[in-house]
């Protein structure tokens, strides 16, 4: 499973530099590097770095949760709130779900810099979607590379 994942990450994540490390139906687990593109103006890890991992994280674990009956998820609501100032190293983000409803997942997940302390924490809320839905004038559906089940 990490290499379909880490295979089709898409254009955003890839930017970020994010792999994952670790995808059980449980938890999921990403690392990066922090490299001078994920700062902003003073020299801070720019907090948009830490809404992007967590949303993927949380994604990424919702979207495997259903993808077997078919369906897709997709995000509602995204809080993450910013605990410590990281200037460099690497940022390792863990994900569980909270809440595996029927229409909606409800998901959390903690960032972690290279020294254990915990950084940045939020939670993803996502609507779960019927095979053949819709967002934005196109059907929802996941472009799968190196799919071992094709």
């Amino acid at each position: 499973m990490l290499e379909l994942i880490n295979a089709n990450l898409g254009g955003f994540n890839n930017a970020l530099g994010l792999q994952f490390t670790k995808a059980d139906p449980d938890e999921y687990v990403a690392e990066m590097e922090i490299t001078d593109r994920h700062l902003q103006p003073y020299g801070l890890v720019h907090g948009g770095v830490y809404a992007g991992m967590i949303e993927t994280l949380c994604s990424t674990g919702a979207a495997l949760t259903v993808w077997g009956e078919s369906k897709t998820t997709v995000g509602l609501e995204n809080n993450t709130s910013f605990l410590k100032a990281v200037r460099g190293g690497r940022l390792r983000c863990t994900a569980r779900p909270l809440l595996l409803g029927k229409r909606t997942h409800v998901w959390e997940a903690g960032i972690h810099d290279d020294q254990g302390r915990l950084v940045a924490s939020g939670r993803i809320r996502l609507m779960v979607l019927e095979p053949g839905a819709a967002v934005a004038g196109r059907e929802v559906s996941m472009q799968v590379k190196n799919d071992p089940a094709r």
